[in-house]
């Protein structure tokens, strides 16, 4: 199996999380949903961590410092 990218991650994150706000779920299945979820996330997470590491690097200046700067600026 591949490994989902970042929206296919979070797509699925939200769809557990739907499901798992239906109160008519047994707890088994709440447990694989829940794991599932936490998969996912994890998934997520390390996507971002590359992500932010590709931005530094094309942040890199000529001398090789690097630049950081909050994404949010």
């Amino acid at each position: 199996m591949t490994q989902p990218s970042f929206r296919e991650a979070i797509e699925r994150l939200e769809a557990i999380v739907r499901d798992l706000e239906r109160n008519d779920l047994d707890l088994d299945r709440a447990l694989e949903l829940f794991a599932d979820g936490i998969e996912q996330l994890k998934v997520a997470r390390g996507l971002l961590a590359a992500g932010e590491q590709q931005v530094k690097k094309v942040l890199a200046e000529a001398d090789g410092t690097i630049v950081t700067r909050d994404l949010d600026d």
